[in-house]
């Protein structure tokens, strides 16, 4: 049974703040930046299982060869950002210079020397958090263990945080959670949707309550009202659930949830399992949402293993400008037209088919920074 929308319990912040100061701006507010990182770890995007690949390096032929399709795509996807939206690249050594050859003359883009061990920053990168009464910023600091230590190494990821924070010269405060930021979702006033088994359990906080989350995120980032979603995540996702494949506010009275029109896919019943849970709760909270279906594309498999495509995973480029992840089938389109109407944002497909095959999209794979 979900918590739904518990209210969190008020603490004083041992950083000197009132927690009622503070507030995560959202996706749609202006922005100062989006920050990347350039890919560069060949096992996000692996071979195929039947084909070792070369006598020297087994299985290392096939992985480039799949690999090799990311950082043109990369290069295109950061086009289209700096046509609005500065970006900011973490990378280093050899893969700062692939950078640099492919996206180096673009405008609005810097390349950053901060090395990492894989290209998902949205969930190791630091937590904007504002203010309300002042353009005061300062990023959360939490630690990171690749969801649940399932990726080892990930300690370039760990630290990364922090050195984007020192990079933007702004204070960094240390969160007491693990913590990924693709399993939040903010609406800019304090509420937050999230998944219970991205935050309460042994593989993250061990020993933790959702009370004690609760108070940590209304300490941190000011968060006033949790709305915990636990139908279920997407077959293929290794993240066990993050929100940001499941369900995104669009605006304060608006959220599109993940669904799916075929009675046979796998993902249906936690999908809807889903959708009725934030629909209880969408009457109940003020200001009051609107919660529409978004059904994800059929399913589609890769190497025998299905991947967790989402149009719930687009990427919001202040209040203008939104891409969504587009998969090839019909559903693309009517993704699309939902998200131009619910935003009146322009509203730009980009074909993340190859990219997919990480097990992330365009949200995943950025964090913005409010301006």
């Amino acid at each position: 049974m979900a918590v739904l929308a518990k209210k969190t319990m008020t603490a004083d912040s041992d950083n000197g703040d009132n927690p009622s100061s503070l507030r995560v701006p959202a996706e749609w507010e202006p922005q100062q930046c989006l920050w990347l990182a350039w890919p560069h770890n060949l096992e996000t995007w692996p071979g195929p299982a039947n084909n070792p690949g070369s006598a020297n390096n087994p299985g290392l032929a096939n992985n480039t060869a799949r690999f090799n399709k990311i950082p043109p795509f990369y290069a295109r996807w950061i086009q289209l950002i700096c046509e609005s939206t500065p970006v900011r690249i973490l990378a280093s050594n050899e893969s700062a210079k692939t950078c640099e050859q492919l996206v180096g003359g673009f405008s609005n883009v810097e390349i950053i020397d901060i090395p990492t061990n894989d290209c998902w920053i949205r969930d190791y990168g630091p937590t904007f958090v504002v203010h309300k009464n002042d353009p005061t910023i300062r990023g959360v600091n939490w630690n990171y263990n690749a969801w649940g230590g399932k990726y080892a190494p990930w300690d370039l990821d760990d630290a990364a945080a922090q050195k984007i924070c020192e990079a933007e010269n702004i204070p960094c405060v240390d969160g007491a959670l693990c913590l990924e930021g693709g399993s939040l979702e903010f609406d800019g006033h304090g509420r937050v949707l999230t998944t219970p088994d991205c935050l309460v359990t042994e593989s993250r906080n061990p020993g933790l309550t959702a009370d004690d989350v609760s108070r940590e995120l209304h300490q941190r980032l000011g968060v006033t009202e949790i709305v915990w979603i636990d139908g279920g995540g997407l077959e293929g996702d290794d993240t066990d659930g993050h929100i940001d494949q499941l369900a995104r506010f669009t605006d304060r009275e608006n959220v599109v949830v993940s669904v799916t029109n075929d009675p046979s896919d796998f993902n249906r019943l936690a999908l809807e399992k889903n959708y009725q849970q934030l629909k209880l709760w969408a009457g109940t909270t003020s200001p009051s949402v609107q919660v529409h279906r978004m059904p994800i594309p059929p399913a589609r498999m890769i190497d025998g293993r299905r991947v967790p495509e989402s149009y719930c995973n687009f990427l919001r480029l202040g209040p203008e400008r939104l891409l969504v992840p587009t998969y090839g089938v019909l559903a693309d389109d009517y993704a699309i037209g939902l998200l131009t109407e619910l935003t009146g944002a322009e509203v730009t497909g980009l074909d993340c088919r190859d990219l997919v095959w990480g097990l992330g999209a365009l949200h995943c794979a950025s964090r913005d920074q409010p301006a």
